[in-house]
């Protein structure tokens, strides 16, 4: 899509693909892909190959199931990272998977940790931390992730940051198997930024209820008329 990378899965194929992922002695990519990743990848060519790199592109944005409609490549269903954490949580503790929680602000990624434990009282939280994507502190935090012996992890730096620090990582991260970038999804488990309602999810206006939630975020949502621009002009 506009010369990017979108899996055609459902999110029962997602998780059939993190079962796949786990047996392989690697790390493996997934990228929770929108029109704002789209549109960064046209102005952001190593953005754009990280993401053809990746394993998995998962369509997270019902944009995405618009533009597949109007280019005659449907998607079965959107797979939002808000969700995948929670599937992958529970698979995490039904298979005695270590799962490691890092970035957001301080605190959240603990509190998130916490949550999940409540939900999937099996799950083993093998760290948590929020740190940041700065250059400085990169070591530092791929030797307490190994140290944890994680084998999937979240990582909630936002795009594309979050994205490129998987990228340049995965070669040094030694257990784990499963890396995703997650955005805002511990804030949404948390509570600290709270999720749109049923309705407007369903009806695909998570980002207006995001915008009036934080309005200094306009400048990205500009991404979503290109985006819809693009797609029309076939580019």
């Amino acid at each position: 899509m506009l010369n990017t990378p979108v899996h055609v899965v459902t999110m029962d194929e997602t998780m059939a693909l993190c079962h796949q992922f786990m047996a392989e002695p690697r790390v493996h990519q997934i990228c929770t892909t929108n029109p704002e990743f789209i549109m960064r990848a046209q102005d952001d060519a190593p953005f754009r190959q990280l993401l053809w790199d990746a394993d998995l592109c998962v369509p997270d944005g019902v944009g995405l199931l618009l533009a597949g409609k109007w280019m005659h490549q449907p998607l079965p269903e959107r797979v939002p990272g808000s969700e995948i954490v929670y599937h992958l949580a529970e698979q995490c503790a039904q298979n005695g998977w270590r799962l490691f929680l890092l970035g957001a602000q301080e605190g959240i990624a603990a509190e998130a940790g916490r949550i999940f434990q409540q939900k999937y009282p099996n799950l083993i939280i093998a760290g948590t931390y929020a740190g940041s994507p700065a250059p400085a502190e990169n070591d530092e935090i791929v030797t307490m992730i190994n140290e944890s012996r994680a084998d999937i992890l979240y990582v909630a730096y936002g795009n594309p940051n979050q994205d490129k620090w998987i990228g340049r990582n995965k070669e040094t991260l030694n257990s784990v198997r499963v890396a995703i970038g997650i955005g805002a999804s511990l804030d949404f488990v948390t509570g600290n930024v709270p999720r749109a309602p049923r309705w407007m999810q369903k009806l695909g206006l998570e980002w207006l209820h995001r915008l009036i939630l934080e309005p200094w975020r306009w400048r990205r949502m500009l991404a979503l008329p290109r985006f819809v621009f693009g797609v029309i002009n076939g580019r």
